[in-house]
Order: C-alpha cells, then structure tokens, then sequence
C-alpha cells in the first residue's frame, strides 16, 4: 500500500530540491503535469510492484528495476490471481533484495513480520529502518496526520504540515525523506518541499462539495487501506467535530471478487457511521454478509438506487467517501449533480 503517493512524495522532493529527476508513477501525480519523463538527474523514482511483468514473463515487474535505494513500504496477501499465497510474494520480494549493490540502501518499516521475513531470507545491503524503534521516527502533532515531528536518530529535525490526512501518509512521507536523504538531499530541505506535496488523483482526492456535504475519491481495495483510509478521514472529522462518515466501495479488484478479503472486510469498515456496498459483476460471493456485520450496512446492485440513497441520507457536514480502483460508473460526478439538484429544489 501507498506506492504511488510515496513515489509521489519522493519525485516531488527531488524535483524542489532542483534535482529535476525522471520518474514513472502508477497514478496521476498532484505536483507534476505527467505520470512519467526521463529527468535530467542520474535520479529516477519509479513505483514498483510485484505484479507479475507479462504473459510470456511471469516475474514480478520490480525484479528488473536494480534500485540502489529500495522502499518496503509494508507487504500483505494480494493479487491472488497470481499468487497463491504469502510466501509466494515473499520470494519475488527475495529476488527483489538481490537486485540492490552492496553500497545500496534498503529502507524497511520496524514490526513488520512479513517483511522481517524477507530480509532474513538474505540481504546484502545496508537496512534503515523507520518506525518505532528505528533510526526514523514521526511524532503525529494532530490525530489526522496534518502534523507531524520528524525524529532522526531520536533527535527532532522538523515538522511537516501538510495537506494529506492518515497516519499511513505519515508512514508514507517518512519513507520519502529517509529514500531523498539516501540521494544527498539534506533532511531539512527535503522536510519544506514535503509539505508542499500534493496528494496523487484518487488518493483521498476531493472531488467537490455540495450544501456542506464533500465528496472523497479513494483507490483503496484492500482491507488493510480501506482501514487506513477511513481512520484518516475520521480523525479529521473528529477533530474539526464535523458530521458523519458514509463510506461507499467497490469491492472490484480480482482478490476481492475471489473472495479473498471476504473475512477482514467488515473489519475494516467499522469506523464508518453508514457503509454502502455495491456488487460489481463478477463478485462470486456474499457481500450481503459482510453488509450485516457493517454499521448500518446496505448493499446495492444498481448505481441509480445507490445515489438516490446517498442523496437521501446525506445531510451538512457528511463526509461521503467513495473507494473503488476502478472508475465505478463515474458515480462522484453523478452523486455530485444529485446532490445539486437535491439542495437546489429544497
């Protein structure tokens, strides 16, 4: 989770910092008017993944990148059309550690078992770690992540106000300092140009906001970033003692229509005060049980009825978040004009 916001982040602090990288991103950048370019830097971020490369080439896309500066952001369970389970990625991310110099550097999160994993399967290259109890740390300054410390060897070198929301972007953002200083940008320079970040389209993107009630779009699929996502829009809303959150997904991706995340989904829609769930086609399972398990859980099949229920129950100061990796019908631009006609005719 996170790859194209962190290589967001890290494209956009060279690029600040008159490094004038290339790059490529999975996503539509917020700083930048082109998702990749060559650069004019010996820099070049790219966001990497361990989907498979091709039909005649079944290896993971980032095995044929060579970083000499490698961020594992966190690994899960995912793409279960490839893989067949955990272990299965783990050795493609193996492969991955095989591919950074000696004088390379690997960045890695503290307490993740998973990636602890792979790293004991062997790694020939220098390993920074962030988090608790590593060499970089972030001190949250509000709940929603809009603030935060940044700590360096336990000593305090800045402090980012930014834009986005979500600890998981805190996460995000320390990654990218920790990978820019690894490229000669000093921390305190790199810590100013991210705060001026602009979050990716479809990352927590606003997409408008009608009689007090904002529409969010968010690419989250997974359980794990459908958790993140919501907790960063609820510790915003908690703290600006706003209304209430309506979450709406998608649940889209090949592993969720598998049924893979069947488990662990409610789970991660419990912050939500109303949950929306619509069955695309091709779910082979029962997203009505998962529904019940939601708070005042729904489940739709067609998109009029979902945006006439939205319309209906919305009310000033709603949040209403919307999270597919697809295009979902075009349903923020839809809900948007009901939203308008709705008001306007009251």
């Amino acid at each position: 989770h996170g790859k194209t916001t962190t290589a967001g982040m890290l494209a956009w602090i060279l690029e600040d910092c008159g490094l004038q990288p290339g790059f490529l991103i999975g996503g539509v950048p917020g700083n930048f008017e082109v998702s990749a370019r060559l650069g004019e830097a010996p820099f070049f971020v790219i966001e990497a993944d361990e989907y498979d490369s091709a039909f005649f080439d079944k290896r993971s896309k980032f095995v044929h990148y060579r970083p000499s500066t490698l961020i594992l952001n966190n690994l899960e369970f995912d793409h279960a059309d490839i893989f067949d389970d955990l272990p299965a990625i783990q050795r493609q991310f193996h492969h991955l550690l095989r591919m950074v110099p000696g004088h390379g550097r690997v960045l890695a999160p503290t307490r993740t078992p998973a990636l602890d994993q792979v790293l004991d399967m062997g790694c020939w290259s220098e390993v920074e770690y962030l988090g608790e109890g590593g060499l970089w740390q972030a001190e949250p300054l509000q709940a929603d992540g809009g603030h935060f410390a940044v700590l360096l060897d336990g000593k305090p070198v800045g402090e980012v106000r930014w834009g986005c929301i979500g600890l998981h972007n805190v996460h995000n953002g320390l990654m990218a300092l920790a990978a820019a200083r690894h490229a000669g940008v000093p921390v305190a320079e790199a810590i100013k140009s991210l705060c001026l970040f602009v979050s990716p389209k479809r990352r927590m993107e606003l997409k408008g906001e009608v009689a007090g009630i904002r529409v969010w779009d968010d690419f989250a699929h997974h359980p794990t970033a459908i958790e993140w996502t919501l907790a960063g829009l609820k510790a915003q809303v908690k703290a600006q003692e706003g209304g209430r959150v309506l979450a709406v997904l998608e649940p889209r991706s090949n592993t969720m229509k598998m049924g893979v995340h069947q488990q662990p989904l409610a789970d991660s829609l419990q912050s939500a005060d109303q949950t929306y769930l619509f069955r695309p086609p091709g779910l082979n399972w029962d997203l009505a049980a998962v529904a019940e398990s939601c708070p005042r859980g729904r489940v739709f099949e067609e998109l009029d009825a979902l945006i006439e229920a939205l319309v209906e129950a919305a009310q000033p100061g709603d949040q209403i978040l919307v999270m597919s990796n697809g295009g979902f019908g075009g349903i923020h631009d839809r809900l948007l004009q009901a939203l308008e006609a709705a008001h306007v005719c009251a």
